[in-house]
């Protein structure tokens, strides 16, 4: 059953294949400036060898720490990967704050799945299983995004709970609460 873990060395060549197939389609062009577009264009080089895949995992782990100094624009995040036994399936950042940007257009959480394991109901088991990280995090209610023509995204959002708020800058705005009502309302 697939699962959210911390990122791995263990799922190393899946997420190497995964890497090609979001390649292929565009992603870690100059203008991509999507989460995984930034990364790929960064250590996409050296993820095939793997003192530099651990260096990539290291950066990762380091993104979570509030301590950390990071790029203008990157808030404190913790990356999740869905897995399967040894298949990397997508991956989720749970962004611990929302900065200006964020609290318009980006959100506390983003996700992909990779194109070969689409439409198989992952996006929504991702989203549901960060759910509780992000309660975990002191977070009550996250802010999950997504343009206004994904389609398939917004049924992901509004199947986990979420609560449309308004559209702004070509996205839509959910609420989703990060942990299910107790029946007397706390």
């Amino acid at each position: 059953m697939p699962q959210l873990i911390a990122p791995t060395v263990r799922v190393r060549e899946s997420f190497l294949e995964a890497m090609g197939e979001l390649r292929a389609e565009g992603k870690g062009g100059p203008g991509d400036d999507t989460a995984v577009g930034r990364e790929i264009r960064r250590f996409g080089d050296e993820w095939a060898e793997p003192a530099g895949f651990a260096r990539y995992l290291d950066w990762l782990r380091s993104m979570t720490r509030a301590d950390v100094a990071r790029p203008l624009g990157l808030v404190p995040c913790t990356s999740l990967w869905y897995v399967e036994g040894d298949a990397f399936l997508g991956r989720l950042g749970l962004r611990h704050e929302l900065d200006e940007f964020l609290l318009e257009l980006g959100g506390h959480i983003g996700y992909y799945v990779r194109p070969t394991a689409r439409r198989r109901g992952h996006a929504t088991a991702m989203l549901r299983a960060a759910l509780p990280v992000a309660h975990g995090l002191g977070i009550r209610s996250v802010l999950v995004t997504c343009d206004t023509t994904n389609t398939a995204s917004r049924k992901v959002i509004e199947a986990c709970g979420g609560i449309f708020e308004d559209q702004r800058g070509g996205k839509l705005r959910y609420w989703v609460p990060t942990r299910a009502q107790q029946s007397d309302g706390t």
